[in-house]
């Protein structure tokens, strides 16, 4: 079984993306702690279970965010109801301001519900 680091999602894209998931990081460490799993083609951020999964691109970030509700927003670029209680829906971080309050509210309520 191969073994992924962090590191190597980061490989050959722009520095900027480097810097939106350490923001991002930052963001979820305000509250609790998190543990970082890095799969074949993402990074898992987990509490108890997963509550994001964060997508490396050339120049941004495609960030999955768990729900146990429906979220509507124009800023989602996918969403999907895996089960009765649980959504999953996509966004795309291009920039600090990507990283607002909104998205701070998303991430709190997946925080809340992974542990």
């Amino acid at each position: 079984m191969a073994n992924y680091t962090i590191n190597d999602h980061f490989a050959s894209k722009e520095p900027v993306v480097r810097a939106l998931y350490e923001k991002l990081l930052s963001l979820l460490n305000q509250f609790g702690p998190i543990i970082e799993e890095p799969k074949k083609t993402s990074i898992h951020l987990v509490r108890k279970s997963a509550l994001a999964g964060v997508e490396t691109r050339k120049t941004y970030l495609l960030l999955t965010i768990k729900s146990d509700h429906q979220v509507t927003s124009p800023r989602i670029v996918a969403s999907d109801q895996p089960s009765a209680n649980r959504f999953h829906f996509k966004v795309r971080i291009e920039s600090l301001d990507d990283l607002d309050d909104e998205l701070k509210s998303w991430l709190r309520e997946a925080y809340s519900i992974s542990g």
